[in-house]
């Protein structure tokens, strides 16, 4: 299949036809000033063409949008009622949504018998923890008016470190990483074991890191400053914080790194300040980004600069030894990534932290997630029933803390055998304390494990006094301790606590039939007579001795009205997993 990837910006338009499996290119097309017809003149001229020159029949269309809000956490189908969502978001980002609506208004008219899927710039940042997304305003003006860190470049983001995870022969789900996209925009995401866990860009693309003409983090107070001594209005603001700083007002030269660091080598002192500013920066951010995540597996390099400045990756890299992360100078001088060979490490060999320069390529990016949602798998999985099962907080236990916790010959009694094969409910139970308060009568999941872990819903952790992060279960490293006490002692761990990522458990044949992989992330959409929901970012595990069946906590359940007892039915329908109430048995562990 093919897709047809729309890129729609304010004054040009780029259009890239990809086949989604390899990335390749059939045909690729930019109008660089759109003419006086719009965008649909614009694409009306274009796209013959480019079908031409391409040969190929079009599966669908893949347009980026770069604001998705909360409304848009995956890719959507578009339809007058999307599309008329997505226009509510334009205060959100004024300068990019309406741009995007006019490329979707315009292939929609041009292309009207072909499936048309937006892809969100934010949706991979959807998985900001609170912490992470909240700015320090009063709650109730940020609400009304929608304020909080949403990130972008977010297909580039994902795309690079799933790359980067093949390259180091490992699991998404088992690294951190950070990466860090290098272009006129700029931004870093921390990449948490497959969530993005952290990023510079916050609520518009202006925060964070210096780019090529916005300014990146400055004090409010400078704002407030400049608007007082300089009689700015809202418009001069957002001139001066998007047109004219970053590299191009630090340099006096312009915003083209490759001009900035041949005037930096011929002794321009604003352009090296330039320079310093721009890696300083970048530097600060992977140092705070290593400490959320507690260390870093890997540190990528994309984009423009990313892949092409080996001074940026030098600068960049200096003092960031105490992470294991080493620069192999000569690696790095000669590194070159194409669509061929798009991952070259510039580490040396056996590095704690690996650093690595990877192609990002969003068009790829966009039409792989396109050619998930368009692939009609409803037919297939549509009858096939899923069990639901809603986890109450419990505990898993090594064999040192059963005896620590019920003395030395403490053995964990089954109660009652669970659906996952080997798995039972215990006769003991413990009590949490944490730095807040306690939770008595905990229960215990058997057997014993090589670590142990507390499973705790996001209600618990404030009932604990906890911040808990989102894993999947086995990942314990970083996260908080707490207290457990047994009948014949306590036992206080340094880590362990952490909430369970919603997942659904299957056998590889499960797997097969509904279209999905290990490790990948889908939607699941929840019909309820009381309360609609889709619960995004719920991961698929699959494994010869599950089964099948899909984990929620009690928050979760609660959010969608589910009890025990109530039916459903998980369906593959065009890249949303669905739950249909009315089908299927739920089950409660």
């Amino acid at each position: 299949m093919h897709v047809l990837v729309v890129n729609a910006g304010s004054s040009s338009l780029k259009l890239c036809i990809v086949e989604p499996a390899t990335g390749a290119r059939a045909a690729e097309s930019t109008v660089e000033r759109i003419p006086a017809g719009g965008h649909q003149a614009a694409l009306e001229g274009a796209l013959p063409a480019l079908l031409a020159s391409g040969g190929v029949k079009l599966a669908a269309v893949g347009h980026r949008v770069v604001h998705g809000g909360e409304l848009f956490t995956s890719p959507t189908h578009l339809d007058d009622a999307v599309t008329d969502a997505i226009r509510g978001l334009i205060p959100l980002a004024p300068l990019h949504v309406p741009a995007n609506l006019a490329g979707v208004a315009a292939a929609r008219a041009v292309l009207p018998d072909v499936p048309h899927v937006a892809v969100f710039d934010t949706a991979f940042h959807a998985t900001l923890p609170n912490r992470a997304r909240r700015y320090a305003l009063p709650l109730a003006l940020a609400e009304k008016h929608g304020i909080r860190r949403y990130g972008f470049h977010g297909p580039s983001h994902k795309y690079v470190a799933e790359r980067a995870a093949e390259h180091l022969g490992a699991a998404l789900e088992e690294l951190r990483i950070i990466t860090c996209h290098l272009g006129n925009g700029a931004s870093a995401t921390a990449v948490e074991y497959g969530r993005s866990v952290e990023t510079s860009m916050g609520m518009t693309p202006l925060e964070g890191l210096v780019m090529g003409t916005r300014s990146g983090d400055v004090d409010p107070g400078v704002l407030l400053h400049l608007v007082r001594q300089e009689g700015l209005d809202a418009d001069g603001l957002d001139r001066i914080l998007n047109k004219e700083s970053g590299l191009a007002g630090l340099s006096g030269i312009g915003n083209d790194m490759r001009d900035i660091e041949e005037a930096a080598a011929n002794g321009d002192d604003r352009c090296r300040a330039a320079l310093h500013a721009f890696c300083h920066r970048l530097r600060k951010y992977i140092g705070a980004y290593a400490a959320v995540m507690g260390g870093v597996d890997a540190i990528v390099f994309t984009a423009g600069i990313g892949e092409n400045s080996a001074l940026v990756r030098h600068r960049t890299a200096q003092r960031l030894e105490f992470l294991g992360a080493r620069l192999d100078e000569e690696l790095n001088r000669d590194c070159e990534v194409t669509r061929d060979a798009p991952v070259v490490e510039i580490s040396p060999p056996h590095a704690r932290c690996r650093i690595l320069v990877v192609k990002t390529d969003e068009a790829h990016a966009i039409a792989r997630d396109v050619a998930r949602m368009v692939l009609d798998l409803g037919a297939v999985g549509a009858h096939k029933p899923i069990p639901i099962a809603v986890s109450a907080r419990h505990v898993h236990l090594t064999q040192d803390a059963v005896k620590a916790l019920f003395g030395p010959d403490g053995k964990l009694t089954p109660r009652k055998w669970l659906s996952q094969p080997g798995q039972f409910a215990c006769e003991e139970r413990v009590t949490l304390h944490g730095p807040r308060g306690s939770i008595e009568r905990v229960g215990i999941i058997g057997p014993v494990r090589r670590d142990c872990q507390i499973e705790v819903s996001r209600t618990d952790e404030y009932a604990l006094g906890l911040d808990a992060p989102i894993r999947r279960s086995g990942q314990v490293a970083n996260s908080p301790g707490i207290t457990l006490q047994g009948p014949a002692g306590r036992l206080t761990l340094e880590e362990g606590v952490v909430q369970a990522w919603r997942h659904i458990h299957m056998q590889p044949e499960d797997a097969e039939h509904y279209g999905v992989k290990d490790g990948d992330v889908v939607s699941v959409a929840v019909d309820s007579e009381a309360r609609d929901l889709v619960f995004g970012d719920v991961l698929v595990r699959v494994k010869s001795s599950y089964l099948l069946e899909m984990h929620i906590d009690t928050d979760e359940a609660n959010a969608a009205d589910l009890n025990a007892g109530d039916a459903g039915m998980l369906a593959l329908t065009r890249g949303t997993v669905r739950l249909l109430r009315k089908d299927v048995t739920h089950a409660e562990v």
